[in-house]
């Protein structure tokens, strides 16, 4: 049952970020302000700030936040409407910049490479040598594909109709992403011996839940 609950998750979560990639490409593409783009346009920040206030011990301040949101996007709401493109790629360029930043400030000196400590995890403890090395590479690689993704959003966005930077982000990104994974676990199992069993989806849950707790 619990196995079910997990994949009908999974499969809502899909289908909710689908539609929200169709229906932020339909505005994009149909040159006219509206209320729709306006929304689209809040719900990424809604979310986020929603999900640090549910993680918030103080309610009063939880409120004011969200509070001061909504004042915000109501004075910015004609903004929102005629600009909503440029707020799209704004939070789009801001989350791969973001995730690019997360690799990579673990790849200063004293600090230990993300995808390393993703490895420790599932290999519940210390690594062999060349399984580190490999793991501060892929690190390495994943800050490179996030400014890779950052700029090419960013040439898109100012050198291509709106329409062909829509596309890119709303259904090449994620691909990217996926292919990434992939790509990063055949090389993997062709380079290294030994491998642990686990998954790297393990590891990041077990790193959220970590966080969270330290919170």
């Amino acid at each position: 049952m619990l196995k079910f609950i997990r994949i009908a998750r999974g499969l809502g979560i899909t289908a909710c970020i689908v539609i929200y990639a169709l229906l932020v490409h339909h505005v994009n593409t149909s040159n006219v302000p509206s209320s729709l783009a306006a929304v689209l346009a809040l719900i990424p920040i809604f979310i986020i700030v929603l999900s640090y206030a549910w993680k918030s011990r103080s309610h009063l301040f939880s409120i004011s936040i969200l509070l001061t949101l909504s004042i915000i996007s109501w004075f910015l709401w004609a903004f929102l409407k005629e600009h909503s493109g440029l707020v799209f790629w704004i939070l789009d360029v801001g989350l791969m910049l973001a995730l690019m930043m997360t690799f990579g400030q673990t790849l200063l000196p004293g600090r230990k490479p993300l995808c390393v400590h993703f490895a420790e995890i599932i290999n519940r403890g210390s690594l062999p040598a060349e399984h580190e090395i490999y793991a501060r590479r892929v690190t390495v690689a994943w800050v490179i594909f996030f400014a890779a993704i950052s700029i090419t959003s960013t040439l898109f966005f100012f050198m291509t109709p709106l329409a062909t930077w829509s596309i890119f982000v709303n259904f090449f990104t994620l691909p990217l992403v996926a292919l990434m994974f992939i790509v990063e676990f055949l090389l993997r199992r062709r380079l290294l011996t030994n491998l642990p069993t686990g998954h790297v989806l393990d590891a990041v849950k077990a790193y959220l839940d970590k966080s969270t707790r330290v919170r």
